[in-house]
């Protein structure tokens, strides 16, 4: 009886210890669900915010139209060279700045003058037979960007749109090829065919320079699918990229924000000259000056390229 009683007592602790072990197991899982839900909770806030930023730096700027002139021709060291046209391009966005009523902003040629204005702290000038109060400040700037853009336009790529489905991607392939290697069309040799059935658009790539030019000449092409003639859209192959992509901010070395014209009444035109000549003499602690701003009647809006240079 009593190695009854003991093997009755090993198994109940058996299965006290298996009901512990599960009970601690489904604690684990709560634990671990638990945390797997707020760490994608913490996820999907994250991406709210990158997507917020990402809006906050988005720059839509239209860029006019530029005369380039072309000042010299280098000699390429193989054939490859001439697969592209190549060019970059210098960016500044301009970075807006209030001037309140009242205000003034003059921008120096050298530095050293605005500084030593702003070191005088306050100035008197002559404005309708009086000596007007002025007091000189730095210009603090909000954020701005500055970037390179590179561009690179193939000689020998073509962008196709409008492309009919219909077909298997491979046989839409084959009947890229064979539709622009007609020469009656203006095609030549095909190298490759990469074809986006989604989009419905392609990247054809010539064997030869030139075909690629003669085929843009028309800005859209025949292309013949189960016996019907389509014209698609071609375009060129440009490919762009940034690079030196740079956020600044800080104070502007060679403008001077002049406070303490709100009463005056007079056009901005004739203060701004006045403005201009007293800060001109080096006697009143001035130098060359570049440009004057004046905001007198209602508050204006001034533009700097970036920190080092003045009023646009």
């Amino acid at each position: 009886m009593a190695a009854n009683e003991n093997q009755k007592h090993s198994v109940l602790d058996l299965c006290d210890r298996l009901l512990t072990d599960e009970r601690n197991q489904t604690s684990i899982i709560d634990k671990i669900a638990k945390r797997n839900t707020e760490l994608l909770e913490e996820i999907r806030k994250l991406e709210a915010e990158l997507q917020i930023n990402t809006r906050n730096f988005q720059i839509k700027e239209d860029i006019p139209e530029t005369v380039i002139k072309f000042a010299s021709v280098e000699n390429p060291e193989n054939d490859s060279q001439f697969l592209n046209v190549s060019c970059s391009f210098q960016v500044a966005v301009q970075v807006p700045y209030e001037l309140q009523k009242g205000e003034v902003l003059i921008t120096f040629e050298q530095e050293e003058v605005a500084q030593n204005v702003i070191r005088m702290g306050k100035h008197h000038v002559r404005i309708e037979d009086k000596d007007v109060e002025v007091v000189a400040q730095p210009v603090s700037l909000n954020s701005g960007v500055r970037f390179q853009v590179h561009v690179q336009v193939s000689k020998v790529k073509i962008n196709v749109n409008g492309i009919p489905d219909g077909l298997p991607a491979d046989q839409m392939r084959d009947k890229l090829e064979l539709s622009f290697s007609k020469s009656r069309n203006g095609g030549g040799e095909v190298e490759c065919v990469e074809y986006d059935n989604q989009s419905q658009s392609a990247v054809i790539t010539f064997v030869e320079i030139g075909v690629a030019d003669k085929i843009l000449k028309k800005k859209d092409f025949p292309l013949y699918v189960n016996q019907n003639c389509h014209r698609v859209t071609v375009s060129p192959y440009i490919e762009t990229h940034l690079e030196k992509f740079q956020v600044f901010s800080g104070i502007c070395p060679r403008t001077v924000l002049l406070t303490g014209m709100e009463d005056i009444q007079m056009d901005e035109e004739t203060v701004t000259d006045l403005v201009n000549i007293h800060f001109q003499r080096k006697k009143n602690g001035g130098g060359e000056v570049d440009v004057v701003k004046c905001s007198l009647s209602q508050p204006q809006i001034a533009y700097f390229e970036d920190e080092t240079y003045g009023i646009v």
